[in-house]
């Protein structure tokens, strides 16, 4: 009777689900989080939002928003962008290019605060009713300096002080319109802006939008339709999905995959009986890889389809995350479409088709007579692909560990990144040789501990193979989630560090008057600096601050090299980790961008080591006048009591607590991609010991039949689940730390943080999952009848 593989395929499935259920979980789990990232990475490459204050203007010229730069060298270049930190103009003189084109407007928008130290209030030329559709209330237009309508507040002819970029100016209201808001004229608004020479963009009626772009000539945008929405958070939230999709998104589905795939060739390697037997009774080679096959034909289309649900899941509730926290535009819809959704269902099936063909392999080529022999012990001979490949990523990690910690800046950094991937690669290639060596190491005390221990180290060191694909994924859990934990507590404790050691200050004035006197006034915003040497050179966002007057007196930068008191328009100071990155020093000029995207190339006088906490980049409060949005100081910092009139005043205790709190949306994006990678880990370490449990039940069965009570084989497997949680543990942290040291010392200059709660919380997690998921299932296997095995 001739052998029928699909039969036999689908019989196995049927008749013995159990089987395949583990093999079942983790491709679903893994079609979940690939489909949960390419979700993310579709909604950030199609966010949008529709035109809300050009919704009327037919033809808007306004500045690129991104940096272009050529990276690379020869055939080998491209072309990276990168966005401006605060809003980037046109050249004013634009205005009188275009205005033979059509009717040209004007438009500026910034920040004014009343009397009383109010609020900001968004001011702009009366000249943008054209496209915003505002209509007075009453009074008229301001068409002389001096004029102002507002939206709310004094009636017409009153006179009121408002606090403007340029300094508080007096102003008589001529009207009142609907709405909120301030409204100059054209030449005035410009002027009060802070920045005359440049306009935030110019609208052009019954104008060619092809002529237009003649005109301008490569100078700026000419947008029309859905791209006149200029938005700067629709910018930066294309660019945290895209990255959260993409970069997040690509590691963690190399994480599922490889998991999923020690899954499925664990799942045919416990069926090695079955497939020696049918090699036993005549079943060829061909028709044994045609099982295998049938078997992943069956499962992982059903994993795929299921998975997508919680896959669809996940990234509505992150999605839903990011846009409560106000990192997403409320204007913004998650992308939900059959691409990303066919192509992790794909990755699914084509992940348990290439591990099953691995995994099938020797048992398909073993000759028949061997097959059974074969099949009844662990084969202890490494394999002659897996080795050397295993020994590669070890000693790549270790060169790569060697370069970071040698390293300083970027080049640590990147070195860092490439530890735990090549580690990780060498633990799941040298599996069974580690955890031959971890059972030899760990199992001297057990040996201590009786007869249960004493079987639990050589049932451990026997059955190596088993035991490496039970610590595995402990190890990955344990190695990710402890890096992107312990780097953010790293800098969080660096940066506190940084601002409590460094803020001499005795009280901070959020948001003075543009007036105001009486201590040093510090402007923070962010500028692009060039980081890197050679061809990777690249623009990098770097936290900044402007200073007017004597930074010394309010700040200690902790300057290592330079002096601050040399600091006056065109020169700069700089953190460390800056100068490093760059090779630069005192005396070099560093290459950066403004806030708007204007070029600056000032000269370093000084070199700082506190710039995590207080800005990594320091240059003079007038290189940054007319280049930021709010065009004003946005700190006090004051020694000895506070003068009156400035407003409420903080303590740098209080003043540090606030700044920790701004950055509680990284806090939370680092702890939900620590949660969703380990969560993957945890759920495929459970997997896997429950799936080496319940393939173990003859061997349970046997011991109570030659007399071991239900007590001495549980007390055996809760030894074994500790041997394996500790070893996971073990080399988990071991790696971690292999990360981690170089890339603290990169990006803080300390050595990692490390909370011994939060550590000891990760280790008794990574124990109680491996006695869990060991004990439960023995448990149900021994309470069956032991009469047969």
């Amino acid at each position: 009777m001739p052998l029928r593989p699909n039969g036999l395929a689908r019989a196995a499935v049927r008749l013995r689900p159990a089987a395949f259920a583990g093999t079942f979980v983790a491709l679903l789990m893994t079609v979940a989080i690939v489909s949960a990232c390419g979700i993310l990475l579709e909604s950030g490459a199609r966010a949008s939002l529709p035109p809300t204050r050009y919704a009327q203007a037919p033809v808007v010229v306004a500045a690129d928003q991104q940096i272009h730069w050529q990276a690379g060298s020869g055939e080998g270049a491209y072309e990276e962008a990168v966005r401006v930190p605060e809003r980037a103009r046109v050249d004013a003189a634009l205005l009188e290019r275009l205005a033979p084109l059509g009717r040209a407007v004007p438009d500026v928008v910034f920040p004014v605060r009343g009397e009383g130290g109010s609020g900001p209030v968004e001011a702009s030329g009366w000249g943008a009713a054209a496209f915003t559709g505002t209509a007075l209330a009453g009074g008229r237009a301001p068409g002389a300096p001096g004029e102002v309508v507002l939206g709310a507040g004094a009636g017409a002819g009153e006179r009121i002080t408002l606090d403007t970029p340029v300094g508080k100016r007096e102003f008589r209201v001529v009207g009142r319109a609907g709405g909120t808001g301030v409204w100059f004229s054209d030449a005035e608004a410009r002027a009060l802006s802070g920045h005359p020479g440049a306009l935030d963009a110019v609208v052009l009626f019954d104008a060619d939008p092809d002529r237009v772009r003649a005109a301008v000539d490569g100078r700026a945008q000419v947008l029309t339709g859905a791209a006149r929405a200029v938005d700067p958070q629709l910018a930066g939230a294309k660019d945290l999905l895209t990255g959260l999709g993409g970069s997040f998104g690509g590691i963690a589905a190399l994480v599922a995959v490889f998991t999923a795939a020690g899954t499925v060739a664990l799942s045919v390697g416990q069926r090695s009986r079955e497939f020696a037997l049918l090699r036993a009774v005549g079943a060829t080679p061909r028709q044994i890889r045609r099982i295998v096959a049938t078997e992943a034909l069956l499962v992982a289309p059903a994993a795929g389809v299921l998975g997508c649900v919680p896959g669809i899941g996940l990234a509505v509730w992150w999605f839903g995350q990011l846009q409560a926290k106000g990192a997403i535009p409320a204007g913004v819809e998650l992308a939900v479409s059959w691409i990303p959704l066919v192509c992790a269902a794909g990755v699914g099936l084509v992940t348990a088709l290439l591990a099953g063909w691995a995994a099938a392999r020797r048992p398909a080529r073993i000759r028949p007579g061997q097959a059974l022999a074969a099949a009844a012990v662990e084969r202890l001979r490494p394999g002659w692909i897996r080795t050397p490949l295993g020994i590669a990523a070890l000693a790549g990690g270790a060169a790569c560990a060697g370069l970071a910690a040698t390293s300083g800046g970027d080049d640590a950094a990147n070195a860092a990144l490439g530890v735990v991937m090549l580690f990780m690669l060498a633990v799941a290639l040298l599996g069974p040789l580690i955890a031959r060596a971890c059972a030899g190491v760990l199992g001297l005390p057990l040996r201590a501990a009786g007869a249960s221990g004493s079987l639990a180290a050589a049932n451990s060191r026997a059955h190596a193979r088993r035991l490496a694909s039970a610590i595995t994924p402990i190890v990955l859990a344990m190695a990710f989630s402890s890096v992107l934990v312990f780097l953010h507590t790293s800098e969080e404790e660096a940066t506190r560090q940084q601002q409590a050691a460094g803020l001499l200050a005795d009280h901070v004035i959020t948001d003075p008057p543009a007036d105001a006197r009486g201590g040093v006034a510090i402007t923070r915003t962010s500028v692009l600096a060039m980081f890197g040497t050679g061809p990777e050179r690249r623009f990098q966002s770097a936290s900044a601050q402007g200073v007017a007057g004597d930074v010394t007196t309010v700040q200690d930068l902790g300057v290592r090299e330079g002096s601050l008191g040399t600091l006056r328009p065109g020169t700069v100071a700089v953190d460390r980790a800056l100068a490093e990155s760059a090779r630069l020093g005192v005396g070099d000029r560093v290459e950066l961008r403004l806030p708007d995207g204007v070029p600056a190339d000032p000269e370093i006088v000084a070199v700082y080591t506190r710039g995590l906490g207080l800005g990594q980049v320091t240059l003079p409060a007038s290189d940054l006048t007319g280049h930021t949005t709010a065009g004003r100081a946005t700190e006090l910092l004051v020694r000895g009591p506070v003068p009156a009139g400035l407003g409420p005043a903080v303590s740098p205790s209080e003043w540090t607590t606030a700044q920790s709190t701004e950055r509680e949306v990284s806090a939370w994006a680092n702890a939900v991609m620590a949660a969703v990678l380990g969560g993957f880990a945890a759920v495929a370490a459970a997997n896997t010991l429950v799936m080496t449990v319940l393939d173990r039940r003859r061997e349970l069965r046997m011991l109570r039949l030659v007399g071991s009570t239900r007590r001495q084989v549980l007390r055996m497997l809760r030894w074994e689940a500790l041997l394996i949680g500790g070893a996971g543990v073990t080399l988990g942290t071991a790696i971690a730390l292999a990360t981690l040291y170089p890339l603290t010392k990169a990006v803080t200059g300390a050595p990692p943080h490390v909370p011994p709660v939060l550590y000891a919380s990760f280790a008794a997690a990574a124990l109680a999952l491996g006695l869990t998921a060991t004990l439960l299932p023995a448990h149900w296997s021994l309470r069956r009848r032991t009469g047969g095995v």
